[in-house]
């Protein structure tokens, strides 16, 4: 007598992307221009015209997103740009929201 067996092995694997989020720069009366200049080329390595370009964008219009990175990446970016300027005794601020 032989024996069968029957297994069903459907697997199904959906790989999620991860979730992105935007890094947004706020304005501010005491920041200074060349300081968000700085920021933006150093630390979210923007050229320098678009570094610019980006720091009259926020100056303009009170904010702009300035990069979308996903939660690690955006969280690491804010802190270190935000702990810059608290050194330099500047109230810079970021914020980050979900896309």
């Amino acid at each position: 007598m032989s024996l069968q067996y029957a297994f069903d092995e459907r697997t199904s694997l959906k790989a999620k992307k991860p979730r992105r989020y935007q890094v947004i720069m706020l304005n501010d009366d005491f920041t200074p221009m060349d300081f968000v200049v700085q920021i933006l080329m150093t630390i979210f390595h923007k050229e320098e015209t678009e570094a610019v370009s980006l720091m009259f964008a926020v100056h303009k219009g009170g904010k702009a997103v300035v990069g979308v990175y996903s939660y690690d990446i955006a969280k690491t970016k804010v802190t270190l740009a935000e702990k810059t300027a608290r050194e330099e005794g500047y109230p810079f601020r970021l914020k980050m929201e979900e896309v």
